[in-house]
């Protein structure tokens, strides 16, 4: 038994905009399908991802604990993507980062994301090089994640953990240490699916036995559980598919 990722969400008080945005800047189309808008990863890349738009009325207010870093092939494509991301309504940001080589950046409702430099790591990796999440204790989250996943432990850097699916397709899926806990609902978290033949609620279980706990955020009656990682980071477990 195992899930798999396939998507990020974004509590967004303008979906249909911030939609557009992400699907403008990393080339992904729009797909509006079940209620809900998604920026859809090319499946003929060899791996899936969704990033999903979901309605809230809270405005975001905090830096959030899950940010995107987006790839470039060369300085000329990361500052053509920077542009780009200005133009269609993100902004530089400083969050402390200091002097380092690529650029920090907020989307138009202010969700943190960073257009990297070239990197080897990333150059299969398409638009999206990582999913990077800020944990106190990345190594222990990362174990979760594995479980949570099915990617494997590929880089460890001081307190960074770095994971990838097993064919080697798609973004990583990365842990940074040294933060504080979390404190507020994430606005951006991660679904996971079983696969058809796979039982949900085994799944649950065994995410549970792996440090996750089932948490009420309001969901009332649907058809996915609505989980907890170790460090409070929310995740779903969707049906099986």
């Amino acid at each position: 038994m195992a899930t798999r990722l396939v998507n990020v969400i974004f509590a967004a008080a303008n979906p249909e905009a911030l939609a557009d945005f992400w699907s403008r800047l990393t080339g992904w189309p729009v797909v509006a399908e079940h209620g809900e808008i998604d920026v859809r990863a090319p499946q003929s890349q060899g791996w899936e991802l969704d990033l999903v738009f979901d309605r809230v009325d809270e405005l975001k207010t905090t830096r959030n604990r899950v940010h995107l870093d987006l790839a470039s092939a060369s300085p000329a494509d990361q500052a053509e993507i920077i542009e780009r991301a200005r133009d269609l309504g993100a902004k530089p940001i400083d969050v402390g980062q200091g002097n380092v080589p690529w650029e920090v950046m907020a989307d138009p409702e202010g969700n943190e994301f960073c257009v990297l430099e070239p990197r080897e790591m990333y150059h299969d990796s398409g638009p999206l090089a990582a999913i990077v999440v800020q944990a106190v204790d990345a190594d222990r989250l990362a174990k979760f994640w594995v479980e949570a996943t099915g990617f494997e432990r590929k880089v460890e850097t001081g307190s960074a953990v770095g994971l990838r699916p097993p064919n080697g397709r798609g973004p990583w899926l990365e842990f940074l240490g040294g933060y504080q806990p979390k404190t507020v609902q994430n606005r951006l978290h991660l679904d996971v699916r079983p696969a058809a033949d796979d039982d949900q609620q085994a799944e649950v279980a065994r995410l549970r036995a792996a440090g996750a706990k089932s948490i009420d955020i309001g969901q009332v009656d649907v058809p996915w559980e609505v989980m907890a990682d170790p460090e409070g980071n929310e995740v779903c477990v969707l049906t099986p598919g």
